[in-house]
């Protein structure tokens, strides 16, 4: 029997997987090349758990690397690129023993490279099975952030482009200056290691005497980076020269776009300039064009709140609202929605400010309204443009609002955004921007309301004990809450036996103890008793007008429901949810 089958054996037997996952592994195009790639890329096998299982096979210790962190002395005795090449890593010297870790034993020549390197430093070596994540994670100590814009800044060229940064000079000198390879390297290496770390932006802004550099992930800005101050303003020319901006303006803010390809795969970045006092800012929005859309469901939309989505998704007319803050996720919501309704036999038109995923098969707009190409103008042309689903990035005044409104009543699928707090606040909002209330009754078919908190990193989640004031409130809440919803997202709920977790912080999620983020929402089904209420110009509807029809929850007890079941913490909660 070949090592991969009996590998795969193993995994049945010790029930790692389930016959019907493995079926489903085996129906991937990457399965037939790499069996085990292909089980643990697709989630349905923990990197760790496989390399203890593949070690019992080859009878070679197995050894984590995901929580250690290498002696730059010792990583040093492996080159970065042997490392790379060979899947092998040197982790400890001890005793006069090179203890190396190996992805892939039945690679000779990587056995070969180790001996060699143990040889030339008199050492012995030892070697121990590792899983790619664990390789992944030693081959970040080669390049840190800091190690590589280190090396660029000690070039003598970036010292000669300083010097000339301080100066005022024309238009080619200063795009022959950010050309400079240090200035290019300390670049890309800070959008490589941005989307690397799972940034969502990056923010490169002058300080009094330095230039910092954050990245968003998961919703938190962290400082990852601390430059001189004198290199900014190469750095901000070099973006500029990228996104092809005009590098003699600095008195005005401008917008941008740069494709790059970062292992493999398609980024776009949003760039954004915007001068201070002195100097300039600059934002980046890194979006990956080659991530397939997520599901509802991977978003984290549960229980009788998807139901009312998905049935609201199926009409051909009416209004679907999304509503939030800025950051929220509601332009990943209704990406989502779009890709579910995206079909040969249905056109869809969009205006957006700006087009942040593309969707292929969409006829997407980007608005711009200093040539009068605005959302509400907009709107007028795609009603010509014999649509079946319109998506209007946000409502933003009176006149979009009743154009969306006409475009529901002529039969038209609607979508759009609105900022707001909750659901409820939805209806009241647009009563203020002066929409008739028996068309808003007529056409509004759903509002969802929702906020973005971090989940808990599910390698290193333990239990946790919360004060008891807040365990209080938590019961409080769910003694507010409809049975039938909790039972429905969290069959066999006792209140007896509540548990909450955390994440006590390890290497995947960057010891933060949080990894990703799920979608906290509430959703306001608007049937026949709510559009009766709309119709008869009650602004302030109210929890109990809808509790008495349908099984409405809170995003508060949406997301107390979601810590329960371990995908979150109250303190996100509390941080996010607006109580």
């Amino acid at each position: 029997m070949a090592k991969s089958d009996e590998l795969i054996k193993l995994l049945v037997e010790n029930k790692l997987i389930t016959p019907e996952r493995l079926n489903e592994a085996k129906s991937l195009p990457a399965f037939s090349a790499d069996p085990e790639g292909a089980i643990v890329k697709n989630g349905l096998v923990d990197a760790e758990d496989l390399a203890k299982l593949k070690a019992k096979i080859y009878n070679l210790p197995y050894h984590s690397l995901l929580e250690v962190k290498i002696a730059d002395q010792t990583l040093n005795l492996i080159p970065p690129e042997v490392a790379e090449n060979y899947k092998i890593i040197c982790f400890e010297i001890a005793q006069k023993k090179m203890k190396a870790g190996i992805v892939d034993p039945e690679n000779y020549k990587a056995i070969e490279a180790i001996d060699f390197l143990a040889k030339e430093q008199n050492l012995q070596p030892e070697y121990y099975l590792i899983s790619g994540l664990s390789l992944e994670n030693a081959l970040k100590h080669y390049k840190t952030l800091g190690k590589e814009v280190s090396g660029a800044l000690k070039s003598k060229a970036e010292e000669e482009a300083l010097d000339q940064s301080k100066k005022k000079f024309q238009e080619k000198e200063v795009e022959e200056i950010t050309r400079s390879a240090p200035v290019s390297k300390i670049v890309s290496v800070i959008i490589r290691h941005a989307v690397e770390g799972r940034a969502s932006d990056i923010h490169i802004e002058p300080m009094q005497k330095e230039s910092r550099v954050r990245y968003r992930i998961d919703g938190i800005l962290h400082t990852s980076l601390i430059l001189p101050k004198n290199v900014h303003g190469a750095i901000i020319g070099r973006i500029k020269v990228l996104a092809d901006l005009k590098l003699d303006e600095t008195r005005m803010p401008q917008d941008g776009r740069i494709r790059v390809n970062i292992n493999g795969k398609d980024i776009d970045l949003r760039i954004s300039v915007l001068p201070l006092l002195e100097e300039e800012k600059v934002v980046m929005r890194i979006l990956d064009v080659t991530r397939g859309a997520p599901t509802l469901e991977d978003l984290g939309f549960m229980g009788p709140g998807l139901e009312v989505i998905k049935r609201n998704l199926a009409k051909t007319d009416g209004m679907f609202l999304v509503t939030g803050p800025t950051g929220s996720g509601k332009s990943t919501t209704l990406f989502s929605v779009l890709t579910g309704l995206n079909e040969e036999g249905i056109n869809i038109s969009t205006l957006e400010d700006p087009v942040e995923y593309f969707v292929k098969g969409v006829n997407q707009s980007q608005v711009r309204p200093e040539i009068g190409f605005t959302f509400a103008s907009g709107l007028r042309s795609l009603l010509r443009q014999d649509p079946d689903v319109i998506m209007v990035g946000e409502i933003r005044d009176n006149e979009t609002a009743e154009l969306a409104i006409h475009a529901s009543l002529t039969g038209h699928f609607v979508l759009s955004t609105l900022h707001t707090n909750d659901a409820l606040g939805a209806i009241p909002r647009l009563l203020d921007m002066k929409v008739e209330p028996f068309l808003l009754g007529s056409t509004l078919n759903l509002v969802l309301a929702q906020r973005l908190a971090r989940k808990i990193c599910q390698h290193c989640k333990a239990e946790h004990q919360l004060p008891a004031d807040i365990a209080a409130d938590v019961k409080k809440e769910l003694a507010l809450t409809p049975p039938a919803a909790i039972e429905q997202m969290f069959p066999g709920f006792d209140i007896k036996k509540i548990k909450f977790y955390k994440g006590r912080g390890c290497a995947r999620c960057g010891s933060t103890g949080y990894l990703g983020r799920v979608a906290l929402a509430e959703t306001l089904d608007v049937n026949d008793k709510i559009k009766e209420v709309i119709m008869d110009n009650k602004k302030n509807l109210t929890l109990a007008d809808l509790i008495k029809d349908q099984n409405f929850i809170t995003m508060k007890q949406d997301g107390i429901i979601k810590v329960l079941l371990g995908l979150t913490t109250m303190e996100e909660v509390m941080r996010t949810v607006n109580v």
